[in-house]
Order: structure tokens, then sequence, then C-alpha cells
């Protein structure tokens, strides 16, 4: 698989793997940590949750920028991993639920992220230059596209088990303190202490209490401190596992230090052997960086989309899906696994797809894939308006009343949509990475890099709007705007892909 690759290909992957193994431990519960910790609105949680996002991706840029100037990538990349454990190491401290002094507790928290944001920032951008330098071997270049969809999902490995890792955690802890997993109750116990709870809540909260507790439960109140507190503090143990997750990855890059291309020491054995850097025209420069910026333009609305599964999906997971499966209790957190795990699977597939285009003359062009992988993306949000409007689900408000939904659907619908959307991720992700790399000019391969991940960034800062959709209209028309977005996506690509493609050349 690796065989006509770069050797240093192999060797980024792992370290990717590691970093991205502790990222999606903190993702997949970041914000039902903050919603349990901090009784945060939908809303609320979904506003920091989407700075986060934007943060991560957004201070990519800047890492491409630091990267650039000392063209000192390793280095950067290095720092990078640092910070992020740093920042995790912060999150896993554990403190009293409920919490005492919100302000300050949310300040702290926030201070986290923003560390684990800047490390991520010097590390993600920075890493993915290196491996496009790898392909400027003529003898590689051919093989670009490939190698960026294998370096895709090589590190999704990581992400497929960190979900699985984070509920385990958070599930022996509430097992440790002889108490049971239930989505609702985080809430519950927050209206209980704050006496916002509906009558109807009242009785759902009651009754959930003996199920998690095994017993009748006399206090109410001591119960909710003492289950928020038990649940909040699985939670922070859970973001220990990234700080492990952080150090492998740590030791596997340092390891491999040496197979990554150094673009410092290639210029200056360039101009010892007087040999001549052939220099872009302003001209051309100004093309390429100009097709970069529409295409850039173009993703915000896909990964306004696309990220969705860490906040709408999830709550969807939560409130409106039936938590088993063939009869297996399942927890909202895991269905973050399934992105990563089609990744992985489909990868080979998508590939064999196009080679077997390549060796038939017919495979498109790489502006051509991420359109095609936008209407997929629409697909997929179709999948969820239908599911939803057939399903009858109740508005939020109805099921904020009820303490739970009285309708819940089957998880087969998530799992569908995320397939779907699996598919059309393999088709923009890596293969915009791969662009971007091929259309850079060479001394702002970093910069651009981080381009691509600031509008990823925008894409995520929006994400918010998802949040006060769901809570705010029907839910089937919450999917539908995103099934709009795609489609406005899609036709922009289409509309400018002849322009892209000869740019591209």
């Amino acid at each position: 698989m690796f065989e006509k690759h770069p050797k240093g290909l192999i060797a980024a992957s792992l370290a990717n793997l590691g970093e991205r193994f502790g990222f999606y431990t903190m993702m997949a519960i970041l914000v039902l940590f903050l919603q349990a910790k901090f009784a945060l609105t939908g809303k609320e949680a979904g506003l920091i949750y989407s700075t986060f996002y934007f943060s991560i991706y957004i201070l990519a840029l800047v890492g491409g920028i630091i990267a650039d100037k000392t063209r000192n990538y390793k280095g950067t990349i290095l720092v990078g991993i640092v910070l992020m454990a740093l920042g995790y190491v912060m999150l896993a401290i554990p403190t009293d639920t409920p919490v005492k002094n919100p302000t300050l507790m949310i300040t702290f928290t926030c201070v986290s992220l923003f560390v684990i944001a800047f490390g991520n920032g010097l590390f993600k951008g920075n890493l993915q230059a290196l491996v496009g330098q790898m392909y400027d071997d003529p003898k590689y270049a051919s093989m670009r596209d490939s190698g960026f969809s294998l370096f895709y999902m090589f590190i999704n490995i990581g992400a497929i088990f960190a979900p699985m890792a984070a509920v385990g955690a958070r599930n022996w802890w509430l097992s440790v303190n002889g108490f049971g997993y239930n989505a609702d109750l985080p809430g519950l116990c927050h209206g209980h202490l704050a006496g916002t709870l509906q009558p109807q809540a009242a009785e759902t909260f009651a009754k959930l209490a003996a199920e998690v507790s095994g017993n009748n439960v006399t206090d109410l109140t001591q119960f909710a401190n003492s289950y928020l507190n038990v649940f909040s503090t699985g939670f922070h143990y859970a973001f220990a596992v990234a700080i492990v997750a952080m150090a492998v990855s740590m030791l596997i890059y340092i390891i491999n230090k040496k197979k990554f291309p150094d673009p410092s020491k290639k210029a200056a054995e360039a101009k010892v052997s007087n040999t001549q850097i052939v220099e872009m025209s302003a001209q051309e420069v100004k093309q390429r960086i100009l097709a970069l910026f529409a295409v850039f333009g173009v993703v915000i609305f896909f990964w306004f989309s696309f990220h969705q599964n860490g906040l709408t999906l999830t709550f969807f997971a939560k409130e409106y899906t039936e938590l088993s499966l063939f009869g297996m209790p399942i927890t909202a957190e895991l269905f973050q696994s399934l992105n990563p795990f089609f990744v992985v699977f489909l990868t080979p597939v998508v590939m064999a797809i196009f080679a077997r285009q390549r060796a038939a003359g017919r495979e498109p062009s790489t502006p051509k894939k991420i359109a095609i992988g936008m209407g997929i993306a629409a697909t997929g949000f179709v999948i969820m308006a239908v599911g939803s409007f057939f399903g009858n689900l109740p508005m939020h408000e109805d099921i904020v009343a009820a303490g739970t939904s009285p309708v819940k659907v089957t998880p087969l619908i998530l799992i569908a949509t995320y397939l779907v959307l699996t598919i059309a991720e393999l088709y923009i992700s890596p293969l915009g990475i791969s662009f971007v790399s091929k259309v850079a000019p060479p001394k702002y391969q970093g910069i651009m890099q981080g381009g691509w991940l600031g509008a990823t960034a925008i894409g995520n800062q929006l994400l918010f709007i998802g949040a006060v959709l769901y809570e705010s209209i029907p839910i089937w028309m919450t999917w539908t705007v995103f099934v709009v977005a795609c489609c406005i996506s899609m036709f922009t690509m289409l509309f400018m892909l002849k322009w892209l493609e000869k740019v591209a050349k």
C-alpha cells in the first residue's frame, strides 16, 4: 500500500494518528461535557464549541506563517505537540460539580481549549505541508492524491477508538460510584437543582434516578449533586486519556524526525551547488493564490455542515435516538466513532475507484472530485431530514418539558448519514489538502495549508447556527438548511471548474 510512496509518509501518518486519538477523545465529549459540567444550553455550549473549532483551524494559519518565516517546520510541529499535551492536562484536572464559581471555571476551561487550539495550529497544517513536500519529488508527484488519501485514512485509525476510550473512562467512573449511564440525567439534575423542571420532567427525573441507582432515591437533591459530580469527573478522566495519546505521538515524531523533508536545508544545498531555483512569475503566483482562495471560500459551506457531527448530530443522538442497537445499549458519544471507522474502511474503496478511472483515462480532476463530494454530503443531510420528518419528531422545547423525547428514531438513520457524509469527506478533505499542496507557490506552502484550515475555521465558527436552529425550528428543517449549504458549494465549484483545472495544470 505504501510501497510507491515516500518513506516519511508512514512516520507522518503514525505521528498524526496519536495526535488525532487525543483530539477526538476530547471532541467526542466536549459539548456534552460543557452541558453536564456547567448546565449550559445547546446554544451556549454550541457557541463555545464552534469558537474552539474555529480557533483550531484559524490558528493553523498562524502556525503556517511561523513555519514559513522560520523554515523550521519540524521544530514548530514539536512545540505544537507539547502545547496540546499541556492543554489536555489542564482539562483533566477534576473539579467539583455543580460548579461553585461558574465564571472562573468556564474561563479556565476556555483557556485550556485555547492552549490546545494554538498547539494544534502549530502542528496540523505544518505536518500536512511536510507531507506535500515529500511529493515535490518528481518520482512521487503522480501519487500525490493517493498519498494524501492514505495519510488521511491512517490518521483516522486513532479517531475510531478515541470515543470508545472517552466513554469507557466516563462509564467506568460512574460504575465505580454505583451509578449507571443515562444521557438525559445531567440536564434533569441541573434542572432539579435550579427548580426549573416542569411536572412531567420532574416525574421523568425521579424515575431515571431510581433506574441508574438500582434503588428508590429518597433525596433527589443529594442524588442530583452526586450524579453530576461523578458524571463530570468521569469526563475529566477521559481528557487524561488524551495526554497519553499525545505522549505516544511525540515519541513517534521524535524517533522519525529525520525522515521528513527539511525545506531550509534543501534551499541551502541548492545555494551551495549553484542550483538555480525556478521562480514562478508574479502573474502565475497571483492566479494560483486566487484559485486557492476561491476554493477556500466555497468549502466554508461544506465544513459548516459537515462538522455538525460533534454538535447537532451529537444532540440528536442524545435526545432523539434510541440508544440501543441490536439489543445492546450504546451511548451518544459512540456515534463519533462511525466517521473515522468509515474513513479507514472506505478509503481503499475510493482509492480503487480513482485508480480504475485513472487507468481508463477518466479520473476526475481534483476540483471536480471536491464538487462531487459536496453533492454527496447534501445527500447525507437529506437522509436526516427525511428520517426526522417522517419520524414526526417533537420540537426541542417539548423534550425539555417532558424531560425526554416521547419519540425516538432508530440509530440506523445516524449510521446511514455518517456513512454518506464520510464518502463525501473522502472526496473533499484529503483531496483539498492535495490540491493546496499542488497549486500553492513553493514559498507559500505553509501559509496556504493554513489558508485551507482557515476556511475550515470560518465554517466551524458558523457551527453555532446549527445549535440555534436545532432548538428553534422543527428538526427536519434544521437538516434542510445543511442540504442547501452543501448544494451551494457543489454548484459554485462546478461553475469555477474549468478555471481551477487550468490553474492546477
